[in-house]
């Protein structure tokens, strides 16, 4: 019993010593590329398994956005200085630090211009916004550690003519730094257009008409929004390709021409009555228009059914002077 025992004590005790060396075996090793958002560089940033003296500083970082080479000995140097007795080049001769930082192009600045318009405005929604920089730099670089790396002061806009002036400030490492937007700003709607042109009396089908963005400031009162409220009219005259339409440009399809013989139909229950007459005046459908019988010469007011096809009003009287023939 006692020699398992003591067996069992010394396995325990060589596997301790086991676990000891590969620990006191790890090394740190240096990287060959160091990315931190930090104005300070640490042996941390630079090792690997640094240990206690992660944290200690090294180097100063270069500016925010840009990246600087460092000679690996000169590292290595510094990291044994500062504790890291083990530190050594890992067969490198330079080591690339990057510094980040949180960068804005134009596309990016109008975006946030947009939003910031449609929040200031009501009603206003920002995919609807066009905005065109004017006055503006090609990149902005702002300290990544902030929630909000431009801070819009003052805006100034005028709808009318769509030009906006605006005051910023953007983050940087210590502090903040003015920056000014000019540029112009219009609210476009989806208005319906021709896709070819129409002439006077034709009939407006789906397949004519196509959509196109135009600003809110220069869209003509009642243009057309969707094509639903047009398409089967007819055009009072003729019109242009690609421009905004309006329901003034259009008219129901005119059925019945002045002067046109038509079938005038009296419907009753078990009783259908026809006849001949001629139209005094034109009309579209559901229109009431008077209609004189070929026959008896008499004028009753009729409502437009369809192409050379009238309904004579069941109150009317004068059905049973119709002439008629029964079908």
């Amino acid at each position: 019993m006692m020699k398992h025992l003591i067996k069992a004590t010394l396995g325990l005790l060589f596997m301790g010593l086991t676990g000891l060396s590969a620990i006191a075996e790890v090394q740190p090793v240096l990287r060959s590329q160091v990315m931190t958002l930090s104005e300070i560089v640490t042996v941390g940033d630079f090792y690997s398994d640094a240990g206690a003296h992660a944290a200690k500083p090294l180097f100063r970082s270069p500016d925010m956005g840009t990246s600087g080479n460092v000679p690996a000995n000169l590292v290595a140097e510094r990291a044994r200085a500062a504790g890291l007795t083990t530190a050594g080049t890992d067969g490198l001769k330079t080591v690339v630090v990057h510094r980040g930082a949180t960068e804005l192009g134009r596309d990016q600045l109008a975006s946030l211009v947009r939003k910031t318009l449609a929040e200031r405005n009501a009603g206003i929604d920002p995919t609807n916004l066009d905005v065109k920089l004017i006055q503006a730099p090609n990149r902005v670089l702002a300290d990544p550690k902030v929630a909000e790396p431009i801070r819009f002061d003052r805006v100034d806009w005028v709808q009318a003519s769509g030009r906006f002036i605006i005051q910023a400030s953007v983050a940087v490492e210590h502090g903040t730094e003015p920056l000014t937007l000019t540029g112009i700003a219009h609210e476009m709607v989806e208005v319906v257009t021709l896709a070819q042109p129409l002439r006077r009396g034709d009939i407006l089908k789906e397949e004519d008409l196509t959509v196109m963005r135009l600003a809110r400031s220069k869209t003509p009162a009642g243009a057309v929004i969707d094509p639903s409220e047009v398409t089967g009219m007819a055009a009072r005259n003729s019109i242009r390709a690609n421009m905004p339409l309006s329901r003034r440009n259009f008219q129901r399809p005119v059925l019945v021409t002045r002067g046109d013989k038509v079938t005038v139909t009296f419907n009753m229950p078990g009783l259908k009555l026809t006849s001949r007459a001629r139209a005094l005046e034109e009309g579209a459908k559901g229109d009431v228009i008077d209609v004189m019988n070929l026959q008896s010469r008499r004028i009753i007011p009729a409502t437009v059914m369809s192409r050379g096809q009238v309904r004579v009003h069941t109150a009317n009287p004068v059905v049973a002077s119709l002439n008629s023939e029964t079908n």
